[in-house]
C-alpha cells in the first residue's frame, strides 16, 4: 500500500448528510475530501426523492388532463404520455442539481473524488478512481454516508428476469403495457400510481396482510381503496412463488393468494420490497466499524460508530430512510463536534408518501400507542368535511389525531389528503412547541385552506 494522503476530514458518500458535512468542514478551513462512487449529491438528487417526485408530478398532470372536463376544460382527442419527454424533464432537473453541487464543492474548497472506496486500515480508504488509477487517503475524522440499495426478493426466476428497481423505472422512455410491482410500501405505491396515470396497467403484489404494513389498518384500507378506484389491481397476503420471462419483454408470475394460486402476465416487473445497506465489501471490518444483525452500521445516539473518530450518517446507520433525517444527522454531529450534546433519541421525524393524495404522519400512530401502552384519545375528520375540498374536489382521505388521555398533549397526527405534508408540518410545529391541542382547535386559520380542517378535527377529540 502506498503512503496515504492525509486529510483532516474524509467522507465516504455524498448523500444529504455527507455533502452538508463536507461543505461545512471545508468552509471552516479544514482539508476535506469526499469520495463518491457515482451519484454527485446522493441518491435523493439523482435517483430517488426528487426525480421520483418530478415524474409523479408529470403523472398528476396526465391524470388532471384526462379529468379536465370535470373542471370545465374540454380536451379534444385522447390524452397520451410521451415517456421520453417525461424522462427528459426529470433529467434536466437532475443535471441542474449536479451542476449546483459541483459549484458548491468548488466554492467551499471541499475536494470531490469520483471513485469506489474500500477501507484498508482504520480511517484509511483506498479509492479506485472512476477515470483510472487509485489513491489512498487517511482522515483524522471519518464520516460514512453510504446509503442503501433496493432489495431483490429471493423468488425463483426473479433475478434472471432482471427486474426494474426505482433507478431503472425512472429511466424508462417507454410505457409498460402491464407493470407488476413487488411490494406495497412507499416506493411501490408511488410508482404504481404514477405509471397507472401514465397509462399502464398495474398490479401490486404485497406479501403482508395489508399495504404499508407499518401503518394503521384504517390508513392502509383507505390507500388501497383510492388506488383500486384508479384501476390498480392489488393483491395482499400474496406470495410470489416463481417468475418466468424477462422484464421489459414478457413476464409471468405465479402468486399464492388467500383465494388460491394465480398467474399474473405482465410486461415489466418493479422490485420495491425494501432496502439493503451498502455496507458489504467495503472493508468496514478493517476500519473497526461494527454492523448490527441487519447489516446496518452500529452507532450510538450521537451517531458515533464503534471506531474512534468515525461517524455514520443517514440510512446506513439505521436512521429513518428520509433525506430530512440524514440532514438532521449532520446537524447532530456538527453541533456535538462544537461542544453540544445532541442525540437522535426522541427526535420528531415526520414522513410523507407522495401518492395523490399524499399520506403524511408525525408522532405516534394508533398501533404504536397500543404497543407502547400509551393511553390516547383519537379523533378523525374526513377530508370532505374540510371546506377547501369543496372548491377542488379533493375529498379523498381523512385526518386523524392522537391526544394523551391524561392531559392535552398531541401525541401523533396522520393525514391522507391533499397537501398532507404541509398540514402535518403545522401539527409537528405545535408538538415541538409543546402546545396543548386546544391551541390548534381554537386557532384562527385562513379560510379556505386544508389546514383549516385542524379546527374541526381537534373539536372531535373526546373529553377527558
Amino acid at each position: 500500500m502506498s503512503q496515504p494522503e492525509r486529510v483532516e476530514v474524509l467522507i465516504l458518500g455524498s448523500g444529504e448528510g455527507g455533502k452538508k458535512m463536507a461543505w461545512h468542514m471545508a468552509r471552516s478551513g479544514r482539508r476535506t475530501a469526499v469520495v463518491e462512487r457515482k451519484w454527485i449529491g446522493g441518491s435523493c438528487r439523482n435517483i430517488a426523492c426528487l426525480p421520483s417526485k418530478n415524474e409523479i408530478w408529470s403523472a398528476r398532470v396526465a391524470h388532471l388532463a384526462r379529468h379536465a372536463a370535470q373542471f370545465g376544460t374540454m380536451i379534444s382527442g385522447p390524452v397520451t404520455t410521451d415517456m421520453a419527454r417525461v424522462r427528459q424533464r426529470k433529467r434536466n432537473m437532475v443535471e441542474a442539481g449536479i451542476a449546483r453541487h459541483i459549484d458548491l464543492y468548488q466554492t467551499t474548497g471541499g475536494e470531490l473524488i469520483m471513485g469506489t472506496g474500500r477501507f484498508v486500515a482504520p480511517k484509511t480508504l483506498e479509492v479506485r478512481l472512476n477515470d483510472g488509477g487509485a489513491r489512498v487517503l487517511a482522515g483524522d475524522q471519518v464520516f460514512l454516508d453510504i446509503g442503501t440499495h433496493a432489495a431483490i426478493p429471493s423468488v425463483p426466476g426473479l433475478d434472471a428476469a432482471r427486474p426494474l428497481t426505482h433507478i431503472e423505472a425512472l429511466e424508462l422512455d417507454y410505457l409498460p403495457s402491464h407493470l407488476v410491482v413487488l411490494g406495497g410500501g412507499y416506493v411501490g405505491l408511488e410508482m404504481a400510481q404514477a405509471y397507472r396515470r401514465f397509462g399502464s396497467r398495474v398490479t401490486i403484489i404485497e406479501t403482508g396482510a395489508q399495504l404499508m404494513t407499518r401503518e394503521d389498518p384504517d390508513v392502509a384500507d383507505e390507500m388501497q381503496r383510492m388506488l383500486s378506484d384508479e384501476g390498480i389491481q392489488i393483491l395482499v397476503a400474496a406470495e410470489t412463488l416463481n417468475v418466468k420471462g424477462r422484464s421489459g419483454q414478457e413476464v409471468s408470475l405465479t402468486v399464492c393468494t388467500p383465494s388460491g394460486e394465480q398467474k399474473i402476465e405482465g410486461s415489466d416487473i418493479l422490485a420495491a420490497a425494501g432496502r439493503v445497506p451498502n455496507t458489504a465489501g467495503i472493508g468496514l471490518e478493517e476500519a473497526g466499524v461494527e454492523l448490527d444483525a441487519r447489516g446496518y452500521i452500529r452507532v450510538n445516539e450521537r451517531l458515533e460508530t464503534t471506531a474512534p473518530n468515525v461517524w455514520a450518517i443517514g440510512e446506513c446507520s439505521g436512521s429513518p430512510q428520509f433525506t430530512h433525517a440524514s440532514e438532521d444527522d449532520f446537524r447532530i454531529i456538527r453541533d456535538n463536534l462544537a461542544g453540544g450534546n445532541r442525540s437522535t433519541r426522541d427526535r420528531l421525524v415526520p414522513y410523507c408518501m407522495f401518492t395523490d393524495p399524499p399520506l403524511a404522519h408525525v408522532g405516534l400512530s394508533e398501533a404504536e400507542a397500543k404497543r407502547q401502552g400509551v393511553a390516547a384519545r383519537v379523533a378523525r375528520l374526513p377530508m370532505k368535511a374540510v371546506r377547501r375540498t369543496a372548491t377542488t374536489d379533493e375529498t379523498q382521505g381523512f385526518m386523524k389525531v392522537l391526544v394523551a388521555a391524561s392531559d392535552d398533549r398531541i401525541l401523533g397526527f396522520t393525514m391522507i389528503g391533499a397537501e398532507a405534508g404541509e398540514v402535518t408540518t403545522v401539527v409537528q410545529t405545535a408538538m415541538l412547541a409543546g402546545l396543548p391541542y386546544p391551541n390548534l382547535r381554537d386557532a384562527v386559520i385562513a379560510h379556505p385552506t386544508m389546514a383549516e380542517g385542524l379546527g374541526p378535527l381537534f373539536s372531535n377529540v373526546p373529553a377527558r
